[in-house]
């Protein structure tokens, strides 16, 4: 599904991420590590936000940098602390998004319907909870048709209703739409809801399938 090669991630010149060769197979993958260990920023590297030596390949066939815009197309993010402008409301990120993501029609209300926004949907960002803001950027994370969607920290700042929504979210895109998934969270997830296909973890630098329990 998602296929890493000759990967190197520097800051100011320091190394912080070398994956000679790693393969994410189709489903839903739980990637563990410290805080500092790099996750995020490899999540960020594979939603296409920071440059990177090596390549990246989805589906064997769209390249990160050579089709940059169809492999943004079908991978989507969401942040761990999601940041966005104060006076843009949810309706206004969720309709740009929607667009850019050529969402089906009804996705985004149901959505809207699932992580119970209506009562702030018109209102500024700037005024949002941080519970309100991940709400936001999950509905954002599920909008279009991804290959695959990228989810750090899904977990944190939401109650455990709105974690349950979560879960029946990703078993359903990966039944229906065979979309797979790349978890972070310290948070242990409850396994009885998400099949988790494999464990990965961050750590000295690299990322290393962990064995099969």
């Amino acid at each position: 599904m998602l296929e890493i090669r000759h990967y190197k991630k520097y800051y100011n010149g320091i190394l912080v991420l070398d994956i000679p060769h790693l393969v994410f197979p189709a489903g839903i993958h739980w990637i563990k590590g410290k805080n500092g260990s790099g996750k995020t920023t490899l999540f960020k590297t594979l939603a296409g936000l920071v440059p990177f030596e090596g390549t990246i390949q989805l589906d064997s066939q769209t390249d990160l940098r050579k089709q940059a815009v169809p492999y943004r197309m079908k991978v989507n993010y969401g942040e761990a602390e999601p940041v966005y402008p104060g006076f843009l409301s949810a309706k206004d990120l969720i309709h740009f998004v929607s667009a850019a993501k050529k969402a089906p029609t009804g996705q985004a209300d149901s959505l809207i319907e699932v992580f119970q926004m209506d009562h702030y949907i018109h209102t500024p960002c700037a005024t949002y909870s941080s519970g309100m803001l991940k709400k936001l950027s999950l509905v954002l994370a599920f909008l279009g048709k991804p290959s695959l969607i990228i989810l750090d920290e899904p977990l944190t700042t939401i109650d455990d209703a709105t974690a349950t929504q979560v879960y029946h979210l990703i078993q359903r895109y990966w039944l229906e739409s065979n979309t797979s998934f790349l978890l972070s969270s310290h948070h242990q997830f409850d396994f009885s809801a998400l099949s988790v296909s494999t464990t990965f973890l961050v750590e000295n630098q690299t990322v290393i399938p962990l064995p099969v329990k």
